[in-house]
């Protein structure tokens, strides 16, 4: 599964689902032991928890970048590699 961006300890990374029934837009971000599955559009979360502070930043930069976010969900699911996002800083 790509990473797209990693930034205090979080990583986000966004599956390909080829071949398979498309869920929402989604990406998953990773803390610790703890994960969760966050929606793009809107950004929240769908399932999976994260600490409160990670959880703010993960959707804090999600918002920022919710075109790119876009733009790589629509890439993998077009069997493309996607592009890295910032992280945020």
């Amino acid at each position: 599964m790509p990473e797209l961006s990693r930034f205090f300890g979080i990583l986000i990374r966004m599956y390909a689902e080829l071949d398979a029934p498309h869920h929402t837009p989604h990406f998953h971000a990773y803390y610790q032991e703890s994960q969760a599955v966050f929606s793009i559009d809107p950004v929240a979360i769908i399932e999976g928890v994260l600490p409160e502070r990670q959880r703010r930043l993960v959707i804090a930069w999600a918002e920022i970048h919710q075109l790119e976010l876009m733009t790589d969900w629509d890439l993998l699911q077009d069997g493309k590699a996607p592009v890295k996002i910032d992280p945020l800083r």
